[in-house]
């Protein structure tokens, strides 16, 4: 997973705004005990970020691969 791809399920999930918010503030004990930020920066997986967020806000698995998108020709 590419870190655009972690942004776009972030506000996917979130929107927009919280998103950042989220994951500026959120501490992830499962990553080290740092924020989702802290960790990309430190060259965590964005995979391993993504998830680790839905665990601790709980998003269903269902919605952990993001939104439906269509195709581009």
């Amino acid at each position: 997973m590419r870190h655009s791809d972690f942004w776009r399920l972030m506000e996917d999930e979130f929107g927009a705004g919280y998103a950042r918010v989220l994951a500026s503030t959120l501490v992830l004990t499962s990553v080290g005990g740092r924020t989702a930020v802290e960790a990309l920066k430190a060259g965590q997986n964005p995979r391993t970020v993504w998830l680790a967020v839905c665990d601790m806000q709980d998003v269903p698995p269902e919605r952990r691969l993001g939104k439906d998108r269509p195709l581009k020709d």
